[in-house]
């Protein structure tokens, strides 16, 4: 009975460590949660308001928008890149669908389907594609989405100030999709308590690359197509450039790290380089390895000392009394 004991046991050792092998610890978290953004990189911002919003905070999402554009009539097309910062932890819901939508790249290839110099430039409808040559497109474009759309969600510490993001929505509060929009300046007759129809939501803000927002709501468009700050048209609505802006790509890049968490551990595990992180890293697989050498072992030895014959027997001897369990040698 014990020899049995210590076969079952040596047998369930080697299955839970077997089990262990291909196991693979699922991470929930996307890559980009672990690179850690510095802050202090970020020299193209908005004009500050003294809100919350004009502070970064660790850990929040960040990402980029590759935009392409042409600034005036005959000039030369540029290209650049804004940086946003979503707040997550006051508009958890909006922040969502935005990553989301995102991840999902229904941003990349789409153009600015409307702009309005000194307030607002708006995109985010995947429906926004030129269809051959600009500015043939959708019939849908500048009223497209997903098809999913989320509630309205306010919090205190969000506003309009200059150079934040916020969702588009239809003449329902809780009809936000995928459209968004930058505020190229400060837009508080957006804000809730300066409207009767419930205001519409801000859930980010550009922390680098503002030049090129400024510069892509003054190009020329189809009510105002001189492009010049000093022909404003007071009733532009629905602007679109005359020529493309496009974006090229949207991707979450990182989260903020003004505390230098994340970078320290980035920098750490660098230094980590070499044989020692490989050893480190094989550490588990040499120990696995080597438990199952030494089980193998002794389940070897366990069974050949009960089917090889005991070296003390080698002769009949009457006078000798047997184990019985040493006899039967089907046990």
């Amino acid at each position: 009975m014990k020899g049995r004991f210590a076969l079952l046991l040596v047998l369930n050792l080697l299955l839970m460590s077997c089990g262990g092998i291909g196991s693979v610890v699922a991470d929930e978290q996307p890559a980009w949660r672990s690179v850690g953004i510095d802050p202090s990189l970020w020299v193209d911002g908005p004009l500050e308001e003294e809100t919350p919003m004009k502070y970064t905070y660790q850990g929040n999402a960040i990402f980029e928008i590759e935009v392409s554009y042409v600034p005036s009539l005959g000039s030369s097309r540029e290209f650049g890149t804004i940086t946003l910062e979503l707040f997550e932890q006051w508009a958890p819901i909006t922040t969502a669908n935005m990553i989301k939508n995102v991840e999902s790249g229904i941003y990349d290839g789409i153009f600015f389907h409307r702009v309005i110099d000194n307030f607002v430039t708006q995109s985010g409808d995947p429906t926004c594609k030129r269809i051959g040559l600009y500015p043939v497109t959708s019939l849908e474009c500048g009223s497209g989405g997903t098809g999913t759309t989320i509630p309205l969600e306010h919090d205190e510490n969000l506003s309009h100030v200059d150079g934040a993001i916020g969702m588009a929505r239809g003449q329902e509060e809780d009809s936000a999709d995928s459209q968004w929009y930058i505020a190229e300046t400060e837009a508080h007759g957006l804000d809730p308590e300066n409207r009767e129809d419930g205001g519409y939501a801000t859930f980010g803000i550009v922390r680098n690359g503002m030049t090129h927002v400024t510069a892509i709501a003054a190009v020329p468009t189809t009510d105002d197509p001189s492009g010049s700050e000093d022909v404003n048209n007071p009733f532009s609505s629905a602007g679109r450039p005359v020529n493309e802006v496009t974006i090229l790509s949207v991707s979450m890049t990182g989260v903020s790290d003004p505390d230098g968490t994340l970078r320290m551990v980035s920098q750490v595990a660098e230094e980590e380089s070499g044989f020692s992180a490989w050893l480190k890293d094989a550490s588990g697989v040499l120990f696995t390895g080597s438990f199952l050498l030494g089980a193998a072992v002794v389940l070897g030895g366990l069974f050949y000392a009960r089917t090889a014959p005991p070296l003390t027997l080698d002769e009949p001897d009457v006078n000798v009394s047997l184990d019985a369990v040493l006899l039967d040698g089907t046990r």
